[in-house]
């Protein structure tokens, strides 16, 4: 995921049961007063969330597009970085729903987003 990666992204186990990834604070993905701008959170939870949900895809499936994803900002994260742990909610045929907790270096929540994945499949003779 080259969005992802270009953020400093990095991810630290992937099953379908529970990925795992992170983002090291930094002054370049800050607001002016020095926390991790909520855009940086939310691409983080959104790049762990669709490996988590592309790992559950079902049988004939090629991919996951987000349709729906909504974030809890708990608390501001300004030094150390913050860990994104993905979990599938829902696994279906149509739709993955993904839940993805973010936590600073103190192990404190300081976020909350849940996703919605379209599934995604190859058609075959179109009319």
């Amino acid at each position: 995921m080259p969005f992802a990666a270009g953020l400093g992204v990095e991810l630290h186990e992937a099953t379908a049961e529970r990925t795992v990834g992170a983002l090291a604070w930094s002054p370049d993905l800050c607001t002016a007063g020095g926390a991790l701008h909520g855009g940086a959170l939310m691409a983080l939870a959104d790049s762990v969330g669709a490996v988590c949900a592309y790992l559950n895809l079902p049988e004939g499936a090629f991919g996951t597009s987000t349709v729906e994803s909504k974030t809890n900002f708990l608390r501001a994260v300004t030094t150390g970085g913050v860990r994104a742990t993905a979990r599938p909610l829902h696994v279906g045929g149509t739709l993955l729903v993904v839940q993805t907790d973010l936590h600073d270096d103190e192990d404190r929540l300081v976020g909350q987003t849940t996703q919605t994945q379209i599934v995604l499949r190859r058609t075959t003779g179109r009319a």
